[in-house]
């Protein structure tokens, strides 16, 4: 990767075969970048960063946070099969409940983080 300029960025794939799926990984990214492709080089052409610019970027990363909460969530539906599993093997109610207890606790930390980083980025985002 370079920046020759300072709304320019190129990118240098090594491996030629791999040159069109990275231009389509750029295009899907919902960054709103147009990749422009020159044998295994790829050249991005950064947008200057207007208020609707602005505000498609605040959008792009609330997806981001909204796919953390979702990744966070499944973490503790699975943490919560564990212990009903354990429950059928065994553990009391009152280990159930605190175990469930400690899993949502734990949960709810993490997304109030994801919360807490979505507000700074979208605040940072726009800054003039």
């Amino acid at each position: 990767m370079n920046v020759p300029e300072p709304r320019m960025i190129t990118i240098n794939v090594w491996d030629r075969a791999l040159v069109g799926a990275v231009e389509k990984a750029i295009r899907n990214s919902g960054l709103g970048i147009n990749p422009q492709t020159d044998g295994p080089i790829i050249r991005l052409p950064i947008p200057e960063l207007n208020e609707e610019r602005r505000r498609d970027l605040t959008r792009v990363a609330a997806q981001y946070a909204e796919h953390a909460r979702v990744a966070i969530r499944n973490v503790r539906r699975d943490g919560m099969d564990r212990i009903k599993k354990a429950k059928a093997a065994g553990m009391s109610e009152d280990d159930q409940k605190i175990w469930a207890d400690e899993i949502q606790s734990l949960t709810d930390k993490a997304i109030a983080a994801v919360d807490q980083a979505l507000e700074h980025k979208q605040q940072e985002i726009m800054q003039v």
